[in-house]
């Protein structure tokens, strides 16, 4: 046979060819179907649920504004709210959240959004964890305070424009029932320890169908729940990946709730530095092992006072014995406040005790004695009710309690620019209020809705 004998073999270029065909292309696909999901939907610019992946905007999370909820006639708002239709994006549940913070910044926030919950949505349980779960979606994004009271409490020294109505208009002078009150903070301790209402999702908004707010139809409806409509921002920031802030410790003490929450009765005088002699000055009593104080010694005698009940950790009220002295009281705190940096001690006679929980305001006008130490601000104070014990030092007598009274609502009141939302133009949204809108209907829904000034 004549000719070149390897001119059958292929060109060396070939052999690059079948080299990146059975070596290259498997590691590249091999690398893809490692990337994290994330990434690949960023790639394609869509994700696995099909929907426009978006970017976090360069711009600030929107502004939170109080804005004038105008109400309709209940028929027309409710027509109104149903052309509304709800989104067909993806609504997925948001993750649990795990309060983090000391005993009373926990015993703060659960009383506040326990208040959330029955004010917005009266005494039934799944209404009050949908509200509860709102609540934490806003303190889980930057647009809102980094708090639960600090959400809750929004805009409450406003008598209009509030983000929770009650915070405001007077309704927290009605005193919810015993029962209905611990089933409210039963349902806040479990949200706070991670529970979630998945309906909601990560809305941030709702208000009840009988009224029409501005930013009704600019943000996506995801929602109902009972007779309230629940809402998310649309874009970017009404995302997951725009809900992980961390809570932040250190709740605010909101004097607004007092009667109902020990845990917000605060300092009368929150002077640091100030000493008032108890036997035994706060650090020696710190330094002292801690007295097991459960509710099992609920109605039983310790430390010559009988205990009533035990707000929080940290926080005793007590009956007095018959016939003591004033001046003996405070030595009680030796017992109640051995080991605890921070210690309250609340304390009646017999015949003005409170029977049962929320404190309501006579029971804070009888209360005789107060004792409180906190080592964090250097307080050690003990005080007395000086209209019944008398004290020739003034500076050892509690403040007086005033009633709550219900602000009057203003004549007049004009709709502020509207931030952070786009505002809705169609002129049969921008009525004045009807005067046949329904009346409250328990606690729940006659309020400006949450997150109506956003």
């Amino acid at each position: 046979m004549t000719g070149n004998p390897y001119s059958s073999r292929p060109h060396p270029a070939m052999w690059l060819v079948w080299l990146l065909l059975f070596v290259g292309l498997p590691m590249v696909v091999s690398g893809w179907e490692s990337r994290p999901h994330h990434d690949r939907g960023a790639h394609f610019g869509r994700t696995d649920a099909g929907t426009t992946r978006l970017r976090r905007p360069v711009t600030p999370p929107p502004l939170v504004e109080p804005v004038k909820v105008f109400a309709l006639d209940a028929d027309r708002a409710r027509d109104l709210n149903a052309r509304i239709p709800f989104s067909r994006d993806p609504n997925p549940a948001a993750r649990p959240f795990l309060f983090r913070g000391s005993e009373i910044d926990l015993a703060r926030a659960t009383d506040c959004l326990a208040a959330a919950q029955l004010y917005e949505a009266g005494d039934d349980a799944v209404g009050e964890q949908a509200v509860a779960q709102v609540v934490l979606n806003r303190v889980r994004h930057p647009a809102f305070p980094k708090t639960v009271c600090g959400v809750v409490f929004q805009g409450q020294e406003r008598a209009t424009g509030c983000q929770f109505t009650f915070t405001c208009d007077g309704a927290l002078a009605r005193t919810p029932s015993t029962g209905a009150w611990e089933r409210a903070r039963e349902i806040a301790r479990g949200a706070l320890a991670g529970k979630v209402f998945k309906p909601v999702g990560h809305a941030t908004h709702y208000h009840t169908d009988w009224v029409v707010p501005y930013w009704s139809s600019s943000l996506d409806k995801v929602t109902a729940v009972g007779t309230h409509l629940f809402f998310r921002w649309r874009g970017w920031w009404g995302t997951p990946p725009a809900f992980r802030r961390s809570d932040e410790p250190g709740e605010p003490l909101i004097a607004k709730i007092a009667r109902l929450s020990p845990a917000h009765l605060g300092s009368p005088f929150p002077v640091p530095g100030t000493m008032t002699p108890t036997g035994d000055s706060a650090e020696a009593m710190v330094a002292q092992a801690r007295k097991a104080i459960g509710l099992d010694l609920i109605g039983k005698t310790v430390a010559g006072v009988r205990l009533i009940a035990l707000a929080d950790a940290r926080s005793f009220l007590v009956e007095l014995p018959r016939g003591s002295r004033p001046e003996s009281w405070p030595m009680s705190a030796q017992t109640f406040c051995a080991g605890r940096p921070q210690c309250r001690i609340m304390g009646w006679i017999a015949r003005d005790a409170p029977k049962e929980l929320p404190l309501t305001l006579d029971n804070l006008v009888a209360m005789r004695f107060s004792y409180i130490h906190d080592l964090r601000h250097g307080l050690q104070r003990a005080l007395w009710n000086c209209t019944a014990t008398p004290r020739a030092n003034k500076a050892e007598c509690m403040r007086d309690r005033l009633p709550v009274v219900a602000p009057a609502p203003p004549a007049t009141a004009s709709v502020p620019p509207l931030s952070g939302v786009r505002r809705d133009d169609r002129s049969d949204r921008m009525v004045t209020p009807a005067s046949s809108a329904p009346a409250a209907t328990g606690t729940a829904t006659t309020v400006q809705p949450l997150g109506s000034g956003s």
